[in-house]
């Protein structure tokens, strides 16, 4: 595997701006992507080139058949080439796209967001888009050039590793949503890959060459972009150095609290008269 430590400084976050789709090449405008184009000019590409140098993502490509799973056209999954069936919901005008101008009993080049289950990690996809440029007019010239491949099984995934096993090689990744409405905060996501990334990979930003293999996302690339700023906890103090102004000792039942400001009185001796004898 190939890591390079490319170390950038800390850019503010990009505006969010929405790409021209083609017919048969189409993609949501959705907020993962941030993605951009020139004006007049069509996406000729299912994966773009990063529109910043800490651009949140995770996008892919996979050759597949699909198949519905239930009675809603939306549900379905994901056969591959080998024969791996990965679960799968359509999104956006890609439903349409589906449902009027695709062979469903053929195979095509899905534009796909991952997404890890919470509880199974298993992993699932939503499309977004199907890639067959051999339909795209041939008359439109774009200057447009994206050094991420057009092939099957191929993820970007850019974010921010906050768990990380050399032992058990896994790696999951941060990744944040942009809002798509003004006013809204931004929300995340977690996904989880396979593989090793160099020492101390954590809160650090990272440029993630996946390839699909299976139903498992395998890191075969990465570059680090370098540290997020590490967010400070409210109340201006670290976990487990005790309260602000307070004892460091934590406050417990059996521990009694000492008076203060109060003479301490010596004990009263009691004399007792033995009873006498006759």
């Amino acid at each position: 595997m190939n890591l390079a430590n490319n170390q950038s400084s800390e850019l503010p976050s990009p505006d969010r701006q929405n790409a021209k789709d083609s017919a048969m090449s189409t993609q949501t405008n959705d907020f993962l992507e941030n993605s951009e184009t020139k004006p007049n000019q069509e996406r000729k590409l299912p994966i773009p080139p990063p529109s910043h140098p800490r651009q949140y993502r995770a996008i892919g490509l996979i050759q597949a058949q699909y198949q519905l799973t239930a009675d809603q056209l939306t549900q379905g999954k994901l056969t591959t080439t080998d024969g791996t069936d990965i679960e799968a919901v359509l999104l956006g005008r890609v439903i349409s796209l589906v449902k009027n101008h695709l062979d469903l009993d053929k195979n095509h080049l899905w534009v796909v967001y991952p997404r890890t289950k919470p509880k199974t990690d298993h992993l699932h996809v939503q499309i977004v888009g199907v890639w067959e440029p051999e339909t795209l007019s041939q008359t439109n010239n774009t200057t447009e050039q994206s050094t991420e491949p057009v092939e099957d099984g191929y993820f970007s995934i850019r974010g921010e590793v906050i768990y990380y096993s050399q032992e058990k090689e896994v790696v999951v990744v941060k990744i944040k949503q942009f809002p798509r409405k003004e006013g809204e905060k931004p929300k995340f996501f977690k996904l989880q890959l396979k593989g090793t990334l160099p020492d101390k990979p954590l809160h650090h930003f990272w440029d993630l060459k996946v390839r699909l293999v299976k139903e498992t996302l395998t890191i075969e690339e990465g570059t680090d972009l370098g540290a997020l700023p590490v967010k400070k906890r409210p109340g201006g103090f670290k976990r487990g150095r005790g309260r602000p102004g307070g004892s460091k000792k934590p406050y417990t039942k059996s521990r009694k609290p000492t008076p203060r400001n109060k003479k301490t009185l010596p004990p009263i001796k009691k004399s007792i008269k033995k009873p006498s004898t006759s």
